[in-house]
């Protein structure tokens, strides 16, 4: 549906500060021009009725690797655009796609095709920049990822990567391991946002990374390391760290399996909904039927089987992934963790915004923002996708 005017109507509408019951919200050209209680006058071209469901800021998943089938790691356009499609119809209006650790050459293919497949993506989620996870992390945190493609950071690499690609707007790294206090320093200076993540270290060796650049804390509770012993003194971990540093951001997995309800509760307790964002970590199974998989590349990729409405390793040691949408992550916040819907809409939009730098435009509904927009029910059930006016997907 092309709509150069929008009018929402009888919406509870989420802002930054309030729910406004009878909302109405007018937008024109992509961009939010009014929003009010009652109702706007105006010339719109297309109105719809919320008919009293809640209309919130579009979702913002800043760690996401595929869904529907399709892994970006597949280098294609059509993985690109489909994953896209996949998750705007489950409320997710912009995105980060995120890498796993790989080959150099890998790595390249699919930062170029990000910026081939980005002007065709009309119709789906839209790309925020480019989240490179790995491959420099600790081999006993690698999780998932491939040992094959774990490595120390490389200078030369890292450099020629920045050089080549200005869409690289996140890099997943452990801080501890060598040369990586000095790669976090050198891309936060390339505006590129150095995060901690499947990583060994201690609170001194966070410290140190957050003093040089490294502000967030991917897929926390994930492949990091928790309280441990040396010689019988005890050191606090990276969790530890990310809550003792309260300027420190940290991401979770709210699928209701990676982390459970008195994690995710403890968590939003501590650092509150200013600190954390809500992503999926999604892989190629999102929105498919349970049952085999392959995280990564579709022809040398690791083979999974989701079940429980999350990835496994086959020998079901591990998770390997989610499934999850963000629709289900904010109704998972909200009736697991009893957080109020309000905080939960936060973690999933200007929350992340931030993290990325697009608040300017993007994760509130504030005139002058872009038109990302989603309209769910109170059982926190999606009825429609907007993004930059139009809509996208609706039941």
């Amino acid at each position: 549906m092309d709509a150069s005017g929008l009018k929402i109507i009888n919406a509870k509408i989420i802002t930054p500060t309030r729910i406004i019951k009878n909302g109405c919200l007018l937008a024109r050209d992509g961009k939010i021009v009014a929003v009010a209680e009652g109702n706007i006058d105006s010339e719109s071209e297309t109105v719809i009725d919320a008919g009293g469901k809640f209309l919130s800021p579009g979702f913002i998943d800043i760690h996401v690797h595929g869904g529907g089938g399709y892994d970006f790691m597949d280098n294609t356009v059509d993985a690109y655009l489909e994953i896209a499609r996949l998750h705007a119809s489950h409320g997710t209006t912009a995105f980060t796609p995120t890498t796993l650790s790989c080959e150099r050459e890998a790595l390249f293919k699919t930062l170029s095709l990000y910026e081939e497949s980005a002007p065709l993506n009309l119709d789906g989620a839209q790309f925020l920049g480019m989240h490179i996870e790995g491959p420099y992390f600790a081999m006993e945190q690698r999780g998932a990822q491939d040992p094959r493609f774990i490595r120390l950071p490389d200078p030369e690499e890292y450099k020629e990567v920045l050089r080549q690609s200005s869409i690289v707007k996140r890099w997943s790294a452990a801080p501890e391991v060598k040369g990586a206090v000095e790669f976090g320093r050198y891309i936060k200076s390339k505006g590129v946002l150095p995060s901690i993540a499947h990583t060994d270290a201690i609170y001194e060796e966070v410290l140190e990374a957050y003093e040089n650049g490294y502000t967030h804390i991917t897929h926390f509770y994930s492949c990091m390391s928790g309280v441990s012993r040396r010689n019988a003194f005890r050191y606090a971990g990276v969790i530890e760290s990310g809550y003792l540093l309260e300027d420190m951001t940290v991401e979770i997995i709210a699928d209701g399996r990676h982390l459970p309800p008195a994690l995710l509760k403890l968590v939003y307790k501590i650092k509150g909904s200013d600190k954390i964002a809500l992503v999926t970590d999604a892989m190629r199974a999102a929105g498919m039927p349970p049952g085999e998989s392959v995280l990564g590349d579709m022809r040398n990729g690791l083979k999974v089987i989701v079940e429980d409405n999350v990835a496994k390793l086959p020998d079901r040691s591990a998770f390997a992934g989610s499934v999850a949408t963000t629709i289900q992550l904010v109704k998972n916040m909200i009736t697991l963790a009893d957080v109020p819907v309000g905080d939960a809409v936060k973690m999933m939009t200007i929350t992340p915004a931030k993290i990325m730098g697009a608040d300017d435009k993007k994760g509130a509904i504030v005139v002058g923002k872009d038109a990302d927009l989603v309209i769910f029910d109170h059982e926190i059930n999606l009825h429609t996708t907007i993004i930059g006016g139009r809509v996208v997907y609706t039941v």
